[in-house]
């Protein structure tokens, strides 16, 4: 029987400072010059602030067209809108997992103008084969998202994918096979948790610090632990506990070629994304 190995963090990356949409200020952790991206995670925003001069312009009316968007309100209401007749809000604790595809014409609108407004939004690249497959929702209040209650008070909120033990997520995250959990760990609690082998695995710290194997170093965030192979991610809280996504995927290998709001294989689909939106063809 061979031992178990745990992923060592091969880098710690901090997030940038940065705006989207009609302004709203947010750190981007992976899709910057320090972390472009990790395959198959294209990019991740964190947002939060409870001044509503930095959310209230939202994300009005844009395109696309090539990769899923996930967005997980940690706090806060935001309404989304699309050009195929889907609308909803998504509440404090849910998630809304976009597939895409083809093209769509989407927004995103806070639904309302005062208070905290905080969360994350993951951009996750699809396979040449299902960049052009209809565009598709999953969307899931946070009763319907399940937490997995540790020995300590460590805590596990399983978006998508499936936990060690045995507690699955509401999303089907399809051939990335992706997995998004919120861990919550108490002050100076270990967590450890299996990742597949062959998967890209990382940690974004955005509460409290956090102190890998075999270091002293406390790591704050908001700030990315990118972690190499083997077979479990393993980390301990520091003095004012942490709180982190533990995000991996399967990567899918494939050229990426980027421009703006797509994302294709060649710069020639991504130019034909430009004309088909242009034309009114999303």
């Amino acid at each position: 029987m061979t031992a178990e190995t745990v992923r060592p963090v091969l880098t710690a990356v901090e997030g940038m400072e940065a705006s989207d949409g009609a302004g709203v200020r947010m750190t981007r952790m992976v899709g910057t010059p320090r972390l472009r991206m990790l395959d198959p995670f294209l990019m991740l925003d964190y947002f939060g602030s409870d001044t509503p001069q930095d959310y209230l312009a939202g994300f009005p009316d844009h395109p696309h067209r090539g990769f899923e968007t996930v967005t997980y309100m940690l706090a806060g209401r935001m309404r989304h809108w699309d050009n195929h007749g889907h609308e909803g809000v998504i509440e404090t604790g849910g998630v809304q997992w976009m597939t895409a595809g083809r093209g769509v014409i989407h927004s995103e609108m806070p639904e309302q103008t005062e208070g905290l407004m905080k969360g994350f939004q993951l951009w996750i690249n699809l396979q040449a084969r299902l960049k052009m497959s209809e565009p598709a929702y999953q969307e899931f209040a946070a009763d319907r998202i399940p937490v997995e209650t540790r020995e300590g008070g460590t805590t596990v909120t399983v978006i998508a994918g499936t936990t060690g033990n045995g507690t699955a997520g509401p999303v089907r995250s399809g051939s990335t096979e992706a997995r998004y959990f919120d861990v919550t760990l108490p002050a100076g609690a270990a967590f450890s948790e299996p990742v597949p082998a062959g998967h890209t695995a990382a940690l974004v710290v955005f509460e409290g610090s956090v102190v890998a194997p075999g270091s002293s170093v406390r790591l704050g965030g908001p700030r990315v632990l990118v972690l190499g192979e083997g077979d479990r991610a393993e980390i301990t809280a520091g003095p004012s506990g942490a709180r982190f996504l533990l995000l991996s995927g399967r990567p899918i290998g494939e050229p990426v070629a980027w421009g703006g709001p797509f994302v294709m294989n060649s710069r020639e689909e991504v130019m034909q994304a430009y004309r088909d939106y242009e034309e009114g063809k999303f």
